[in-house]
């Protein structure tokens, strides 16, 4: 099998279902990664993710049941499938090997 890869806001959004587990649909999503990130992102580009990311095979989707606050709209809610997992674990320990290549005085500050 082929390795997967991610680009980076596909990584983030993959790890961010993956920390919300059973709650993660667009919305939440989107606002879980403006609060860990500190980033500004926009519902449509999370949107679009999530569904690059089943469409790879890395997440899946279920609708949930319809809701009074949403008009009697279903949310959809993703889950990291299998090959999610393995992507996920292929890109850490990428990126382990990495940062530990790294020599040291790489990120020493000057005159500190």
């Amino acid at each position: 099998m082929k390795r997967a890869f991610l680009g980076e806001f596909e990584e983030v959004v993959l790890l961010t279902v993956a920390i919300l587990d059973e709650d993660a649909y667009g919305v939440s999503v989107t606002q879980e990664i403006e609060q860990k990130t500190g980033r500004s992102v926009g519902f449509s580009t999370v949107h679009t993710t999530l569904q690059r990311l089943e469409d790879k095979g890395f997440l899946s989707s279920r609708m949930g049941g319809a809701t009074a606050e949403r008009g009697g709209r279903r949310k959809r809610f993703f889950n990291v499938t299998a090959a999610g997992r393995k992507a996920l674990q292929e890109v850490k320990q990428i990126r382990e090997t990495l940062w530990s290549a790294l020599p040291p005085q790489t990120l020493q500050l000057i005159g500190g």
